[in-house]
């Protein structure tokens, strides 16, 4: 049976606790070649509608090292520019390759091609989901703190598609979000543990402090506004002292310095940015491991 990942519930608690191990076990004998025959013989789509970093480099790099090879599709390179069908889409690249990574502009898209693939879709990023970025954001977590269970997280700032995921993939985990965003910028309720408008709230006691950008691709129009409207949500010194004394920082990138974040808790020495955006590589490794037979 063909198994998609677009939101991050499709996988189990068990599930979720084996692929983080794993991804940790990849991370450790990355230089002794572990995994390097996974994917061997088979190819890999990799659809880009929009620029990219960390997701199209970790991505193609650990197809590469499983074995497999990737191939790297920009959305104006497909017949899709020109009208041709999102299912009739995924049904010839179902002929040709043995799993479809995307990252859409619409989140009905991907879910569209997962309809009509008959190979495993992974979503990439879409303005509603991001969870790739929560497995990594999880993985990170796991290093630090071990058990995932209980660990607390507050989420500062926009409510969007990276806050939905972790509250997605974080709860199946058992981790504790805490979110606090401004009106009008709240996720849905009922998926956190906490959804305030009170950063500190959210912050007391934390393990983990987490930001996104304020201003998103798409969002340059409104770009003054939500800066005004975000403005008291900026992860800082003052809001990091009220998190617990084991507390690191996480952000998915790219990063603002002096909007969102600044720039010496950014590059402080609590900072576990570098190795979550690391992380993307090792738990997107696993995932592929586990969808892709």
């Amino acid at each position: 049976m063909v198994r998609h990942f677009l939101t991050g519930e499709e996988l189990a608690q068990d599930e979720l606790s084996a692929l983080l191990d794993r991804a940790l076990e990849l991370k450790a004998g990355r230089n002794s070649g572990e995994g390097a025959n996974a994917l061997a013989g088979r190819s890999i789509a990799l659809v880009f509608e929009k620029p990219s970093t960390r997701t199209r480099v970790s991505f193609e790099v650990g197809v590469a090292e499983l074995g497999g090879t990737p191939l790297i599709l920009r959305g104006d390179e497909l017949q899709l520019s020109r009208g041709e069908s999102v299912g009739d889409t995924a049904r010839v690249l179902s002929r040709y390759v043995h799993a479809i990574v995307v990252r859409a502009g619409s989140h009905d898209v991907v879910a569209e091609l997962a309809d009509g693939a008959t190979v495993p879709v992974i979503n990439g990023l879409t303005p509603e989901h991001h969870p790739c970025q929560s497995l990594a954001d999880l993985l990170t977590l796991h290093e630090r703190f071990g058990d995932l269970d209980g660990v607390r997280v507050a989420y500062v700032g926009d409510g969007n598609n990276v806050a939905r995921s972790l509250a997605v993939v974080g709860g199946v985990a058992g981790v504790e979000l805490r979110v606090a965003s401004p009106g009008g910028y709240r996720i849905e309720p009922g998926l956190a543990a906490l959804d305030t408008d009170d950063p500190r709230e959210a912050a007391d006691g934390a393990d983990a402090i987490y930001t996104d950008v304020w201003v998103s691709m798409g969002d340059e129009a409104e770009a003054k506004r939500r800066r005004a409207d975000l403005a008291r949500f900026q992860v800082n010194a003052e809001l990091l002292a009220a998190a617990s004394e084991r507390a690191i920082v996480l952000h998915c990138l790219p990063a603002h310095p002096g909007e969102e974040i600044t720039e010496d808790v950014l590059y402080g020495e609590r900072s576990a940015v570098w190795d979550q955006a690391e992380n993307r590589l090792h738990a997107q490794k696993a995932l592929l491991e586990l969808l892709v037979r």
